[in-house]
């Protein structure tokens, strides 16, 4: 049958093709503009010249970039926090959340377990005593300082806590009455139903490990030790010229500060924009706990 659109319809559809297109580009051009400037040459970039494409291409800070160990020192910390930290993070929440999804008849305690965790989402100890804890448990200027401290997001855990609630009870009675415990029913039911939820829970933990800055700076002694977003925190804000060679310093003249930040923050970001694509089409899905579902 055919279908003719009415002048409403295609009025309603070309002003909606066009807000999407805008509210893209706003998403897109930020990072083209960053990258523009770090292929741009210095005079260019401090001149204000370069808006999204380059202007006198050049890659010399991306040269200076791939000879910096500290940055790439500084990007194998994050790989190791986020590959640990998300394998962690993951676990916890998992089997946080399914015995918390179970009913008050077979978990009495629930309702106990729930408030508990419900209540760290809105108060907290504080950054100082956050910081005697974790020095005191001697994990201070490691890893595990980045990961421990955060290991269970109680958001994350009250999203995948809804979303296993409004799982059909019938699927569930029926691997009971096949003699499914309950390692059987969280890894051969809930899991594999709750993929678009589990997708969107990773997305969020990758990049919050990624993103995340300011507990880098709080808990690492040594520069060393920085993940990237810390490192390029420090990079920004202060530029050490004293630690900086004479054949750097030569170079960092030719293609300035500038350039050279923006070429390693778009570098930070990057991993993550490839990474964003595979994920994104369980983000829709997922991002919809509490619909109902048939």
């Amino acid at each position: 049958m055919f279908y003719k659109e009415s002048l409403g319809q295609r009025t309603f559809n070309i002003v909606n093709m066009v807000f999407l297109t805008g509210v893209t580009l706003l998403g897109i051009l930020p990072f083209v503009h960053l990258l523009a400037v770090s292929l741009s040459s210095n005079s260019a970039a401090v001149a204000g010249k370069v808006f999204f494409l380059p202007v006198e291409f050049t890659t010399v800070s991306y040269q200076y970039l791939a000879e910096n160990s500290e940055f790439f020192v500084a990007l194998w910390v994050t790989v190791k926090r986020v590959v640990i930290g998300t394998i962690i993070n993951m676990l916890l929440v998992v089997i946080t959340a399914y015995p918390l999804s179970r009913s008050n008849k077979n978990f009495r305690a629930r309702t106990l377990y729930v408030w508990f965790f419900v209540i760290t989402m809105f108060f907290g100890g504080g950054l100082i005593p956050t910081y005697m804890v974790v020095k005191e448990t001697g994990i201070l200027d490691s890893i595990w300082a980045l990961i421990l401290p955060g290991a269970l997001n109680v958001f994350y855990m009250v999203m995948l806590l809804n979303f296993f609630r409004n799982i059909p009870k019938d699927l569930e009675e029926a691997a009971i009455v096949d003699g499914a415990g309950h390692w059987t029913l969280l890894f051969k039911i809930f899991l594999p139903i709750s993929l678009p939820s589990l997708a969107t829970i990773l997305l969020f933990t990758i990049v919050g490990h990624w993103n995340s800055w300011f507990d880098g700076i709080l808990y690492m002694n040594r520069p060393e030790n920085y993940p990237l977003q810390s490192y390029l925190s420090t990079l920004i804000t202060s530029l050490n010229v004293q630690a900086i060679s004479v054949e750097d310093l030569s170079k960092l003249q030719e293609m300035g500060s500038k350039t050279l930040r923006t070429a390693q923050i778009f570098m930070g970001i990057l991993p993550v924009l490839l990474v964003y694509p595979f994920l994104q089409r369980f983000f829709i899905k997922g991002i919809t706990i509490g619909s109902v579902k048939e």
